[in-house]
């Protein structure tokens, strides 16, 4: 008889829920509030709260819906703890709670990057240790990867992460909100005609953004003195080649350093068109078993929670019903 995990997640924009049995994902709903925020150019967080408060019970109920089930045949309630925003964690929590009280189930807890990293799983069983690249808004680390719930950072950005760095560059160049997406279509119709500099490129495994945005505003504003008419997809590819290639070269050789099975690429920017085909290339090219989520299980989604929700909790992990919410929650730290 299969187990079913009923997954949460709400750490920032997205009200998602899905179920899994352990082998398959059974329903998977997601709610963006994108349209919401992007007046604002950015997540409003008290925006985000609300909707959360908004969707979350019909999310629920469309999940259960989709794969046939009530709540009387989930047999745990996974959700993220953290990190991400504290309000919105708060409500995906307390429907957590609420449900695992009300049905006597377990609550687990799941840390929003674990799950990301995890989510490899749902292209093939892998193989521990594996190196973990872990790519998104907020975060551009390197995770040694040695057993669930066992990860330690080798390598992280020094202030910028790799997402952000798009989102600012976007609005440099003023193509809207969410910049990440749009940037990376204008980039596939451009050239990387304009030099830019590698961060900390031979400095340890650490990663660095701040320094490159700050040369794109500079080539931006020199451009619109000299040649005001320039192609803004030129800019865009120049920016996303130096963006993406340093993250490869970091994890190759953090990856030579040490012998791995996988290169676990995780997070919302592995959605990004350039950095699957420059994945695909040197996965060809050097024999690495590079390992990428569907689109779908890239950006923040419950699935991921659900997965690794099931992991947990088959390991005997859960938590108390009178656990908070903690926005800072350090993947080191489990």
């Amino acid at each position: 008889m299969s187990q079913i995990v009923l997954g949460i997640e709400t750490s920032c924009d997205e009200t998602s829920v899905a179920i899994y049995d352990g082998v398959n994902v059974l329903s998977h709903i997601t709610h963006s509030q994108i349209a919401n925020h992007q007046s604002f150019g950015g997540v409003l967080p008290e925006l985000a709260s609300r909707l959360h408060i908004e969707y979350i019970t019909r999310v629920i109920e469309e999940a259960l819906d989709k794969a046939t089930l009530s709540l009387e045949d989930i047999d745990a309630f996974a959700v993220t703890r953290g990190p991400g925003l504290m309000g919105s964690l708060h409500i995906g929590l307390l429907a957590a709670k609420t449900l695992a009280f009300i049905y006597d189930k377990p609550l687990v807890c799941v840390h929003h990057l674990a799950a990301h990293i995890e989510a490899g799983h749902f292209v093939k069983p892998l193989q521990y240790p594996y190196l973990s690249l872990l790519v998104s808004g907020g975060h551009t680390e390197l995770i040694e990867v040695s057993g669930i719930n066992t990860y330690v950072i080798i390598g992280k950005t020094r202030d910028d992460a790799v997402g952000e760095s798009y989102d600012k560059v976007a609005r440099m160049l003023d193509i809207g909100y969410p910049g990440g997406p749009t940037l990376d279509r204008l980039a596939s119709l451009g050239q990387p005609i304009y030099p830019l500099p590698t961060p900390l490129k031979h400095e340890g495994l650490d990663f660095s953004y701040s320094g490159l945005k700050t040369h794109v505003f500079h080539l931006i504003e020199s451009l619109k003195e000299k040649e005001p008419s320039f192609k803004v997809e030129n800019v865009a590819a120049s920016f996303q080649k130096v963006a993406i290639d340093i993250l490869f070269e970091k994890a190759l050789k953090a990856f030579y350093l040490k012998p791995y099975h996988h290169l676990v690429i995780g997070g919302g920017v592995s959605a990004n068109s350039y950095l699957r085909k420059k994945a695909m290339m040197l996965c060809e090219s050097l024999s690495i078993d590079i390992v990428i989520p569907p689109l779908w299980a890239c950006t923040d989604n419950g699935a991921m929670i659900a997965l690794l929700g099931h992991k947990l909790w088959l390991q005997g992990i859960h938590s108390p019903l009178d656990v908070g919410a903690d926005p800072q929650w350090s993947i080191e730290n489990l």
